[in-house]
């Protein structure tokens, strides 16, 4: 969207800033940014917000729904420019200004139809961008599984890209951190398209238990020094152990998604690692891998950040539904779980919050019940949705 924004004013809203809520406020916008904002009589030719909520846009740091859009169904093979227009178009409406599109960086033969295509979507959201077809602000999540034999080769290949912003370690071997109960794992990869029957399964667990032996020690090693070189944040994913926690300790990580226990949690709390888990979680008040709820560490304070995951509309339902889950979690304090912590944790200074000079990234929400509806969604002060 390269289009330059006219000023604008905002009035009559409840703006929610990082610390507190005007309840009855307004606000200008002026070359893309934040002008000033204030508490009651707007100045003249105010758009009239009809008492909504004004927030920032929301930022979501990993979700694989592209990947939805790209394989809708088994064996069909979207294109992917226009996969990543509908995904984009789905995100702003669910009022995410700023997206970390979550790329498998992996092949695996017999697993997941989408493996080995992160190449395919990457060049995707670059036509689609320089096309000025975006209506959010996209960069690049690496979700890489460390014992998988081409992981490394496969990073290198995207690595240089300039949007390239994150990269998560991730093992989903069998029997431990989101799976421990391989039951679960069977069952996901059976409602999974046509299903596996257990003799697949059985012949796929013990490959994955082939290559952790054979590739993982060296492939962490690779992988880290690769962000670490290219100054790239990076994720740990599902710890669940102490020794997971020494791990991404180790390895200088910045953000822990979705730790599994309440224990590594804690540990990862007192390591100063930000703790980000699934809005999904906190909608359907657990985990669907039957690991410890969102809502629970979020009593315990060990909640920093919530990613929609695989369902980008829980984004902003799961930051409002959350002081109602936990009293003592302001407005101000669920909605900066999707703004400004997600923006700090990666290093993005410049938006996550309403402040003068800040990006003029913001939505309109009104709250019909208990089911939020975003009205109106600004980039940068240009109306996109």
């Amino acid at each position: 969207m390269n289009a330059k924004p006219k000023e604008a004013v905002i009035a009559n809203a409840r703006i929610v800033l990082a610390d507190r809520v005007i309840e009855q406020g307004w606000l200008a916008v002026a070359e893309g940014r934040i002008a000033e904002f204030g508490e009651g009589r707007a100045p003249a030719g105010a758009e009239d917000a009809g008492g909504d909520l004004i927030m920032p846009g929301l930022i979501e740091l990993h979700t694989d729904h592209l990947e939805a859009h790209y394989v809708p169904r088994p064996k069909v093979f979207w294109n992917p420019v226009a996969a990543v227009i509908s995904y984009d178009g789905q995100l702003a409406t669910s009022g995410i200004t700023t997206v970390f599109d979550s790329l498998r960086v992996w092949r695996e033969d017999g697993a997941e139809e989408v493996d080995g295509r992160a190449g395919v979507l990457a060049a995707a959201i670059t036509t689609a961008r320089e096309a000025s077809l975006l209506r959010a602000d996209h960069f690049l999540h690496l979700r890489c599984e460390i014992p998988m034999p081409s992981v490394v080769e496969e990073a290198k290949e995207l690595i240089d890209r300039p949007d390239v912003k994150l990269m998560s370690l991730m093992d989903h071997t069998p029997g431990q951190r989101q799976f421990r109960d391989e039951v679960k794992l069977r069952d996901y990869y059976r409602g999974k398209g046509g299903g596996k029957t257990d003799a697949e399964l059985d012949e796929l667990f013990a490959r994955r238990f082939e290559y952790q032996k054979k590739y993982a020690a060296a492939n962490m090693r690779e992988i880290v020094a690769l962000a670490h070189r290219y100054n790239i944040p990076l994720a740990s994913h599902d710890d669940t152990t102490e020794e997971n926690v020494a791990d991404a300790v180790r390895d200088r990580v910045s953000v822990a998604e979705f730790p599994t226990t309440l224990e590594a949690a804690r540990s990862l709390h007192q390591a100063g690692i930000d703790i980000l888990m699934g809005a999904p979680n906190v909608v359907r008040g657990g985990s669907h891998s039957g690991n410890i709820a969102a809502v629970d560490l979020a009593h315990e304070g060990l909640l920093d950040i919530l990613s929609s995951d695989y369902i980008p509309s829980s984004l902003l339902m799961a930051a409002l539904q959350l002081p109602e889950h936990v009293p003592a979690i302001s407005l101000p304090a669920a909605v900066r779980t999707v703004t400004k912590a997600p923006a700090e944790a990666v290093g993005l200074t410049d938006r996550g919050e309403i402040a003068t000079g800040k990006r003029a990234d913001l939505i309109r929400v009104h709250v019909a019940g208990h089911v939020p509806v975003v009205r109106s969604v600004w980039r940068e002060g240009h109306r996109v949705a």
